[in-house]
């Protein structure tokens, strides 16, 4: 996949505003252990960071997902990786099966304003029970005249303590795991940041890091929404889940390929760090280390970008999006290790941004699919499990 002039244009526009409107809030948003959702994302929906794919008859752009890839890239760049991660969770987590699948209706009330930046969106899987198992989740929908009413809880929802609505994966029948379940726009206010509906109960995780992303473990209790919030078929979820799972996968694979302005950074103290008579970037060691990693970024670049190009020729790329999320997520856990070694002191400093991307990155091995979940799936794909 090659980048066109006008993708550098798009990737360009977004560092921009990374660098004007998230970077000089970093530590005032970290400190209070969230942002201000609901500004930056009408900000966010002006640029277009909501639609890229969707449908122009919703307020989308209509371009292919290398531009998602693109505007991932981008946003990795910032130096609180929460808040990217709560903007790529409204365009590329929560709302892919709505855009493809949800009626004409639900994408009106639901999807415009979700791109637009006018409501703040989660998507709610994973249970206190079942993370990367989806199959097991317990959550229940059961069908009352025209209406689902709700019981059961989501955990580790990014957004949860803001979100308008949650587009919920729920059991919706009796049957086998993998055909009982359906994807729901369920409401969790009344009104865009208004008072919570009857029967929902939020409650904020505290984290290792992502601090300034917020993270709720929600409680359903007898709530209530219309059959008509259904997306798609009854029964589909799972299958609609699991093709979320590959834009998420690439999505959070394209965050990371920002990694080498870590390094950069590290490398720019360095050399302005003597030690035993000679700035420390002199260490021949260090030099090679520094540049195996900076390989290995290169290496998940083209990783990432095959899978891409693989998907917008219309492909199943599961095995190959397991595969970047994977790398992915181990190489920044190495990325940020090494330069936190190699700054010393500074880089152990709490408020350092190593300190704080080591923080970060910690989570990309275990959120949207834990990394022995990601070898399994390859695993499964190479026809490696007993049958």
């Amino acid at each position: 996949m090659i980048y066109t002039p006008e993708h550098e244009a798009w990737m360009e526009s977004i560092r921009r505003f990374v660098a004007e409107e998230i970077d000089p809030h970093v530590e005032a948003w970290e400190a209070a252990e969230a942002f201000p959702s609901r500004a930056l994302f009408r900000k966010a929906g002006a640029l277009g960071l909501f639609g890229i794919t969707k449908p122009t008859a919703f307020g989308g752009a209509g371009l292919d997902f290398s531009w998602s890839v693109a505007a991932g890239e981008a946003l990795g760049t910032m130096q609180a990786q929460g808040v990217g991660m709560a903007l790529s969770v409204q365009s590329d987590m929560a709302t892919p099966a709505l855009a493809e699948f949800g009626s004409d209706q639900l994408r009106r009330d639901f999807l415009a304003p979700a791109i637009a930046g006018e409501h703040v969106v989660a998507i709610g899987v994973s249970e206190a029970g079942a993370g990367s198992d989806v199959a097991s989740i317990r959550t229940r929908a059961r069908r009352d005249g025209e209406d689902y009413v709700i019981t059961g809880g989501k955990m580790w929802i990014t957004n949860g303590m803001e979100a308008d609505w949650v587009c919920l994966l729920a059991n919706t029948s009796d049957g086998a795991p993998h055909r009982n379940k359906s994807l729901i726009v369920l409401p969790l206010r009344e009104s865009p940041g208004g008072r919570d509906v009857k029967g929902v109960t939020r409650q904020k995780i505290r984290k290792f890091g992502m601090w300034c992303s917020d993270t709720a473990q929600l409680f359903l209790d007898e709530v209530r929404v219309p059959v008509r919030q259904r997306i798609g078929e009854e029964g589909q979820g799972f299958a609609y889940q699991m093709k979320q799972f590959q834009e998420e996968r690439l999505n959070a694979a394209a965050r990371r390929l920002a990694m080498g302005q870590l390094i950069a950074h590290v490398a720019d103290y360095l050399r302005q760090r003597p030690a035993f008579g000679k700035p420390l970037l002199d260490n021949q060691y260090i030099q090679f280390r520094l540049a195996e990693l900076k390989t290995e970024i290169e290496a998940l670049r083209a990783l990432t970008y095959r899978a891409t190009e693989l998907y917008v020729a219309g492909q199943d790329v599961t095995e190959l999006a397991s595969m970047a999320k994977l790398k992915a997520g181990r190489l920044s856990r190495e990325v940020a290790d090494w330069c936190m070694q190699f700054m010393g002191g500074q880089g152990y400093a709490w408020e350092s941004w190593v300190s704080r991307a080591y923080r970060d990155y910690r989570l990309g091995s275990i959120g949207g699919g834990a990394d022995e979940v990601m070898l399994q799936v390859i695993a499964r794909r190479m026809g490696l499990e007993k049958r």
